[in-house]
């Protein structure tokens, strides 16, 4: 499903209830002899999951070619992925580099009891050549009622919490839209923690404010993969294989 520049993505947990339409709609096209799902772009491919994917066999999603994965682990300061563990330990022994990711909940907890959480519960990271720095998911419906101001003064203190947790820099996943309109575009973050964007359907992504580029970039939310049943959101990352074990390593 192809989402405008200017419409927030569906959040991760909603994306189940919609899976049963989407066949239908995924069938209809194929009968109109739709176009096919987006092609990858440039770059190292990866994916983001869930327990929404159910039981995944990531030898087979490594024998397809992904390089990399972001793992759901938490959600606010009461929530673990069911899938986490399996997941997580899963695409390590399967040689997939991957990173853990936190679903922000601006409005129920401060940033460091959510960063705090977030690094005891599958956040922690290891220079071990399989760990990418922990990922902060920045995208609830209507700010979760926080004002402009008050989610930078979120997302600083989650961040600023992570760095001193972890001693890395966490990577920031958003929309361009949502960080227009959740932050007021900011720009305080762009040096020092990666962007992961997510902008489907388009051959280039808009970039939030702060950031002249990005590090991985989330194309569709549609991807079909070896090993996976069912559509799975699917990335790349914006440089060489040196380069992602150099993220992941937090080497020059």
């Amino acid at each position: 499903m192809k989402v405008p520049a200017v419409v927030r993505r569906v959040p991760r947990r909603f994306r189940a209830l919609a899976t049963a339409a989407g066949m239908l709609v995924a069938a209809s096209a194929a009968l109109l002899g739709a176009a096919p799902a987006q092609a990858a772009p440039a770059g190292l491919p990866g994916i983001d999951v869930s327990h929404y994917q159910g039981s995944i066999n990531w030898g087979s999603v490594k024998g397809s070619g992904i390089r990399f994965a972001y793992i759901k682990a938490t959600e606010g300061t009461s929530v673990i992925d069911s899938a986490f563990s399996a997941n997580y330990t899963g695409a390590y022994n399967a040689g997939v580099i991957r990173g853990a990711y936190h679903f922000a909940r601006p409005g129920s907890s401060s940033g460091a009891a959510q960063a705090n959480y977030f690094a005891a519960h599958g956040g922690a990271w290891s220079a071990d050549n399989l760990t990418l720095p922990g990922a902060l998911d920045l995208e609830v419906s209507g700010c979760d009622g926080l004002s402009a101001s008050a989610m930078v003064s979120w997302i600083k203190d989650f961040t600023t919490t992570y760095r001193a947790d972890t001693g890395r820099d966490a990577v920031l996943y958003t929309t361009a839209s949502w960080w227009s309109s959740c932050t007021g575009g900011s720009t305080a973050f762009g040096s020092s923690n990666p962007m992961w964007v997510a902008h489907w359907g388009v051959s280039s992504p808009s970039v939030p404010a702060g950031w002249g580029t990005y590090t991985f970039w989330q194309y569709a939310d549609n991807g079909s993969v070896p090993g996976i049943s069912g559509a799975v959101d699917t990335d790349v990352f914006n440089g060489s294989a040196d380069r992602l074990l150099a993220l992941a390593n937090n080497t020059p």
